[in-house]
């Protein structure tokens, strides 16, 4: 990290300098990603500059690493040269430039996409014409594709004079004159065989595809399931359309992850990074369900004064209060943490909710006996004409807790509904209501008041 700061103000003092030759001659020692980096980090008068001193094929790949707000600066920036703005697009890939331009505002994106060449605007529209959130947004077109007659020696020509363009070499595939998908094989099976052996004789008709209609989320599912590189797309007459890559699932999973922590952090709306997304947008995904939570949390005061007379009497009923909501928040948390982790990578189902809430009862009463054992001491030291009340309340509530946790995300996701939705925050002041009206409960019926 202070190597990275001491580039940073090295690279900042040439550009005060205006030391363009050394600026140029220090970026080609670099790899993209430092210099992806290194123009993260910058302000946005500098990191232009440095931006405009790449060459081409560098800037293309540095710009493809970028995160969307610093692409749209950038963009901003160039479009006051739109030769050099147009070269940037039209060598961007068609899976990158599809989801640059879905980022972007609708009027700027048609303004950017009139800077395409013919072609790259077809394939740029098509692209961006697939659902939302569909396969067909993610996948490129350029691929290598062979036919089963070709042999070895052709397919190497093919190769060589077709696969500067493709997206991965690392699987060739295999169609027929109607563009149908036939086969994959990998380019090791390509590179073993013999010249005069044809495509035909390696093919055995086991390959794995994707529907281009289908949601981003069967892709993430089907990557796991068969350890991929790329797979391929098709259209429901098994018509080859494009790939898509590991780098572009990996990417995917990455935003369906955040998103999902901002949904759990009850988060109105996804924060790209908070030191510089801008103040009230901040405050505005926040303060929505701040308020409703609020409204949430004044069910516990109206239980704890339904039982006043009672915490009048045992004063030290309150000392153990906030330990005891707060355990059944945290172990509601944790397990819908869980749940919502096991739902999302279909490691559990719909149909073994009664299964999983089994489970979930046994792990937290030995949870909650493990807890009241800890609970009971201090309880022995500070209070020990209330021992029984507290123990016996810390393992029914830290079971609610688990129960409350365990049951949104299947609730949520019975309705359609994503289970990331049930955020930590409700689930905590759900249990914290609950957990009072336990606690007092007990100590009501036990302490015979």
């Amino acid at each position: 990290m202070e190597d990275f700061k001491i580039l940073v103000d090295f690279f900042q003092e040439l550009l005060e300098n205006h030391d363009w030759k050394r600026i140029k001659e220090e970026l080609s020692k670099l790899d993209d990603i430092q210099i992806a980096d290194l123009i993260e980090e910058l302000p946005e008068d500098e990191e232009i500059i440095i931006f405009r001193l790449l060459s081409r094929n560098q800037a293309k790949e540095v710009f493809q690493l970028l995160e969307y707000d610093k692409q749209e600066e950038i963009i901003e920036k160039l479009a006051q040269n739109s030769r050099r703005l147009a070269n940037l697009l039209n060598d961007l890939e068609p899976d990158d430039r599809t989801a640059l331009f879905e980022e972007l505002p609708g009027k700027i994106a048609q303004r950017l996409i009139q800077f395409l060449s013919t072609e790259n605007k077809k394939l740029t529209l098509t692209l961006l014409g697939y659902p939302e959130d569909s396969i067909g947004r993610l996948m490129t077109p350029e691929y290598i594709a062979l036919k089963s007659y070709f042999t070895i020696e052709q397919a190497f020509q093919h190769i060589r004079k077709y696969g500067k363009d493709s997206e991965t070499l690392n699987v060739i595939y295999v169609v027929d004159k109607d563009w149908r998908l036939l086969d994959d094989i990998k380019i090791r099976d390509l590179i073993l065989a013999e010249p005069s052996q044809k495509i035909a004789d390696l093919m055995d008709g086991k390959f794995v595809a994707l529907n281009v209609l289908d949601d981003q989320e069967k892709a993430i599912e089907t990557f796991k399931d068969y350890d991929r590189v790329a797979l391929p797309v098709v259209n429901t007459e098994g018509t080859l359309l494009g790939i898509v890559t590991f780098d572009d699932i990996m990417d995917v999973v990455e935003e369906e992850t955040t998103e999902d922590f901002h949904k759990f952090g009850a988060f109105k709306d996804s924060i790209s990074n908070p030191l510089k997304e801008n103040i009230f947008i901040l405050y505005k995904s926040r303060i929505i369900w701040l308020f409703s939570l609020i409204f949430v949390n004044l069910f516990s005061g109206a239980v704890i004064s339904q039982y006043e007379s009672v915490i009048q009497k045992v004063v030290s009923l309150v000392m153990f209060l906030p330990l005891l909501i707060g355990s059944g928040g945290n172990a509601g948390s944790q397990t819908a943490t869980l749940m919502i982790r096991s739902l999302a990578l279909g490691e559990v189902k719909l149909a073994d909710w009664y299964r999983v809430i089994f489970r979930e009862i046994l792990i937290s009463l030995l949870l909650g006996i493990s807890m009241a054992i800890g609970v009971g001491l201090i309880a022995s030291i500070k209070a020990p004409g209330i021992i029984f009340v507290v123990t016996l309340s810390m393992i029914l509530v830290v079971i609610t807790g688990s129960l409350i946790g365990i049951l949104f995300p299947f609730i949520l996701t019975k309705l359609k509904m994503d289970p990331a939705t049930a955020s930590a925050p409700l689930i905590a002041s759900l249990a914290d209501i609950i957990g009072v009206t336990i606690y007092l409960s007990i100590a009501k019926i036990f302490l015979g008041i």
